[in-house]
């Protein structure tokens, strides 16, 4: 049998019209050459010796024609389904870039982003200073020092302190203010503003510090804070929380933050103090004001829980009342060292506007405090620790 891809030029076509699968048409009348029978395929012209070779070629043909037009049907769907795949494939895609894109921007709100913490901020802003004139050279290295020697140590350096405020209220609110009918204050406490190093994040760390100032100040807590009888720095405070973490407290929260702190710019709250203050032996509770309770989006309940623990002892008569309870750890908008420092030049009615906090001023849709109320045993430690494995503030609604 021989084959050829073209039929000789002059060669007339035998076969006009393919037959159906499965059925033999007559034999075309063949084409002669040199004496040898020749058919052609109508389909693609392929030559033949023999025609019944011819008639199983043409039907493959059609066999091909019939599988191409279902793949084709197919393909149709196939198709459709491809698009809406591709479709929600990009959906996807466009939502998991989206959430990266939000947890990033989260990050960096909260520090957890790998930019440094308060050494790499101080450094950089005090580069700043100096660039835009407002600190010298000298001044730099000066500071630079002061800096290194407090994170090598641990201890912050004070240069956001501001002490008596508490008895300058207590001189004032006896002496001068005659429309207070009675006033309740904590013992002694510090105030502590941020610095260049922990700007924008460091609220809950300083809030600690002043709750520490005025532990240190009371002879109940001597023995839980014997190893930490200096107000530490922020640093030392991550290095403290860690700590408390590693003994297993709030393993929920030390997840959040991957157990690190230290050398980060990542903001803390009430359940990281309670750890810590715990860790120390303090007895304390997290209060949850979860939601409004008044009008407004305001908070009454929260400003009567307050009110309720510092006015415990109203047998006391007295017109101000310096309580021997600590301060209360609730973070909400504070004010710079340098209005703190006016305070202790002379009190009126708009600098007493920085310090005191009324219904509408605390709107908010969640609040939680930290308060403090005695030293744990050994054993209520561990027990609290246990408990703490999974972590509830005792809510308020």
């Amino acid at each position: 049998m021989e084959f050829s891809g073209k039929a000789r030029q002059g060669q007339q076509r035998l076969l006009q019209g393919a037959p159906s699968a499965g059925a033999r048409a007559p034999p075309p009348s063949p084409a002669r050459e040199n004496g040898q029978e020749l058919y052609e395929c109508p389909m693609c012209h392929l030559v033949c010796t023999d025609y019944p070779i011819l008639q199983e070629h043409v039907e493959l043909h059609l066999e091909e024609c019939t599988f191409l037009e279902v793949e084709r049907n197919l393909t149709d769907l196939e198709l459709a389904q491809h698009l809406q795949n591709e479709e929600d494939r990009q959906r996807r895609a466009a939502a998991a870039k989206q959430e990266r894109e939000d947890f990033q921007k989260l990050q960096r709100q909260y520090g957890l982003d790998g930019s440094g913490g308060y050494k790499q901020q101080s450094l950089k802003n005090m580069e700043k200073e100096v660039a835009f004139g407002r600190m010298t050279p000298s001044d730099y290295h000066r500071r630079k020092a002061d800096m290194m020697e407090s994170l090598a140590f641990g201890i912050d350096d004070g240069k956001t302190k501001t002490s008596g405020i508490t008895e300058v209220l207590c001189q004032y609110y006896q002496n001068e203010c005659k429309d207070i009918k009675r006033v309740w204050l904590s013992t002694g406490v510090d105030h502590f503003h941020c610095s260049l190093g922990d700007r924008g994040w460091g609220c809950g760390y300083r809030n600690f510090q002043m709750l520490l100032s005025s532990l240190l100040r009371n002879s109940t807590y001597e023995e839980c804070l014997k190893d930490n009888s200096s107000i530490p720095c922020i640093p030392k405070i991550q290095s403290l929380i860690e700590d408390a973490w590693k003994e297993g407290f709030d393993p929920q929260g030390a997840s959040h933050f991957n157990s690190r702190l230290h050398g980060t710019k990542a903001w803390i709250g009430a359940c990281e103090i309670y750890s810590l203050l715990t860790s120390l032996r303090i007895k304390c509770q997290v209060i949850d004001f979860h939601q409004p309770t008044g009008p407004a989006g305001t908070h009454p309940r929260l400003l009567e829980w307050v009110f309720n623990y510092y006015s415990a002892d109203k047998e006391n008569s007295a017109k101000v009342v310096c309580t021997p309870k600590p301060p209360i750890y609730l973070q909400h908008q504070g004010c710079p060292s340098q209005e703190m420092q006016k305070l202790l030049k002379g009190i009126d009615g708009n600098s007493l506007r920085l310090l005191r906090r009324f219904v509408g001023s605390l709107k908010h849709k969640q609040y939680q405090l930290v308060a403090i109320d005695g030293v744990l045993s050994a054993e209520e430690k561990v027990t609290r620790r246990q408990a703490s494995q999974r972590f509830v503030a005792q809510r308020i609604s």
